[in-house]
């Protein structure tokens, strides 16, 4: 190719950034093959904006399109980052979930179908708050079932990035695809800054935000797996490229690799956050093991720390006095029947934004490996131990060290975790105890099969703290908190959320923190119960749109279940 060839030719790309969420869609899919399903003529719009002020849209910002790539049956479900800055509610949750979901039954049927999500988001969708939250672990579910048929791939290219829940199903996809200017992470740059603070991330240093989110730095640590400049031709040929390479062999994912995290764990000093080169030069470009490994040490015995609800609850259910510390913030109580498994404040923690309980990169690290290992020793037991996770943390970790070392690669290792554990046969429980609130409670907590709660002061469910959550919506928490008097998924009332079809029981106690016998023995009650309806296997976590809550309130989810799967029978 000579010069002036190679001129002309860029001076004929066409930006993916410059294109919107349907132009991208359409892009990417062969000539003519393209059907739209679920348009913005089916005026599917959620139904929770509009009291709120906000006006809805009528695709509610996910354009999903039937047709193929390269000759190959495909879907693309594409995050309009123009509406709500392609933040996550009820509806689009359900449309890109429910795309995977038919995607996948295809594939077990035979018709293998390849899923495309175009990821241009903030997160969750802070109107929609629980629901939102809800849509992103069935999102994670439904990746994690149809990427066993068909490649899932996902593709952030645009000026949004993926931040959020969403990011941790960008980490259970079978590749993810990112041009330079994508950003990828779980917490974004403003979130950390206004949780910790300039000195833990400036977020108005554009040069560090690329360099720890970036698609280059994600690409050089092997947490995407193609980058691309910001063309269409270029995103074709690699998305073409992603599908003709097909499913991956079971282990292989990245999610899967917890021996890959653990490595590059053991590799980290944390009390020196690592610079972005330097944790390329630690890790090396591929997901693999790197040479050179330190040992771990022994896990030392632990005091239990700070008086900790989840901890108190965790020795009451299980009845197991002194539960064995996986690490110091990782509590496991092991009965015959049951395996009990508590995020827990560990004030001595080299991981300083996780002394309080949050999940960050060394408690997904401790509850994957965990739940593997259980899942290991149970393959050949008649009966299968029950997890029960024991839910009292504050959020995810908000620090530069997490996002430097991918913390949304973290949780998705976790939560594959999580879902094998259940898919292989294990009742997952949960029982919220305390606080279970944004990523943390993504993490550990929202893949169970079962979900039960306390009905008791300081049980508090939601995508965000008052606080922040008042910030960013631009209300304040007085006006959070009247909106959550009549707005059912925007409240933080845990009484409310049990009426939108995830609580499978909840359960009064007066006083959480000092629970009389007579109340810890119904709460053990109640959750044997619920461990042996978890008995009857689930094929993924859709049945949850079957609920009697989900019956009332999640209304918009079940049309759009219904909806999507009469018109994608159609265009068979």
């Amino acid at each position: 190719m000579t010069v002036t060839d190679d001129i002309g030719r860029l001076l004929a790309r066409h930006s993916v950034r410059e294109l919107t969420a349907r132009g991208r869609a359409l892009a990417l899919l062969d000539d003519g093959s393209a059907h739209e399903l679920l348009g913005p003529f089916d005026h599917l719009e959620s139904p929770w904006l509009e009291p709120q002020g906000v006006v809805p849209q009528a695709d509610d910002g996910v354009v999903v399109m039937r047709g193929s790539i390269g000759g190959h049956r495909a879907v693309v479900a594409a995050v309009e980052q123009g509406f709500q800055g392609g933040a996550i509610g009820e509806v689009s949750g359900a449309k890109i979930s429910e795309t995977l979901r038919l995607a996948a039954a295809d594939g077990s049927a035979g018709t293998p179908v390849t899923a495309v999500l175009l990821l241009e988001t903030g997160g969750v969708r802070l109107q929609e708050a629980n629901l939102g939250l809800a849509a992103v672990a069935e999102i994670c579910d439904a990746v994690l079932v149809a990427r066993t048929h068909a490649p899932v791939i996902a593709v952030i290219a645009g000026e949004v990035g993926s931040f959020g829940g969403v990011s941790i199903a960008a980490g259970l996809c079978t590749e993810v695809i990112m041009t330079r200017e994508g950003r990828l992470g779980l917490n974004g740059p403003a979130v950390i800054e206004q949780e910790a603070g300039r000195t833990e991330f400036d977020a108005s240093d554009r040069a560090l935000v690329w360099a720890v989110h970036g698609g280059t730095q994600r690409h050089a640590q092997a947490l995407a797996d193609r980058l691309i400049v910001d063309d269409i031709d270029e995103l074709r040929d690699a998305v073409a490229a992603a599908v003709t390479a097909g499913v991956k062999a079971v282990g292989s994912h990245r999610s899967e690799r917890v021996d890959v995290l653990a490595a590059r764990l053991a590799l980290l000093d944390p009390a020196t956050t690592p610079t972005p080169a330097q944790t390329r030069e630690l890790w090396g470009a591929h997901y693999e093991v790197p040479e050179a490994v330190p040992t771990p040490a022994p896990v030392p015995s632990a005091s239990p720390g700070p008086a900790s609800r989840g901890f108190t609850w965790l020795k009451l259910l299980s009845g197991v006095d002194t539960p064995d510390a996986v690490i110091a913030s990782v509590r496991m109580a092991v009965t015959d029947q049951a395996v009990y498994l508590a995020v827990v404040p560990d004030p001595a923690s080299p991981y300083h934004r996780a002394r309080h309980g949050e999940v960050g990169l060394a408690e997904c690290l401790a509850l994957a490996q965990t739940l593997r290992r259980i899942v290991a020793e149970d393959a050949a037991r008649p009966q299968r131990r029950a997890i029960v996770a024991v839910v009292d943390l504050p959020s995810q970790a908000y620090g530069r060290i997490e996002e430097t070392a991918g913390l949304h690669q973290a949780i998705a290792t976790t939560v594959d975790a999580y879902a094998a554990a259940r898919t292989a046969g294990h009742p997952v429980v949960t029982i919220v105890v305390g606080t279970a609130l944004s990523g943390g409670f993504l993490t550990h907590g929202l893949q169970a099969t079962r979900i039960l709660a306390l009905d008791a002061p300081g049980v508090e469910i939601h995508a965000m703290h008052k606080p922040a959550a008042a910030r960013i919506t631009r209300r304040t928490v007085d006006q959070l908190e009247q909106l959550g008097s009549r707005i059912a998924p925007l409240s933080y009332d845990v009484r409310t959320w049990a009426t939108l079809g995830l609580c499978d029981a909840l359960l009064p106690v007066a006083d959480a923190d000092h629970p009389t016998d007579a109340e810890t023995a119904t709460v053990t009650a109640a959750l044997q119960q619920q461990i042996e309806a978890a008995r009857t296997p689930v094929a993924d976590l859709s049945y949850r749109l079957d609920t009697p809550g989900a019956l009332h309130l999640r209304g918009a989810s079940r049309h759009v279940r219904d909806e999507l799967a009469r018109q994608w029978a159609a265009e068979r």
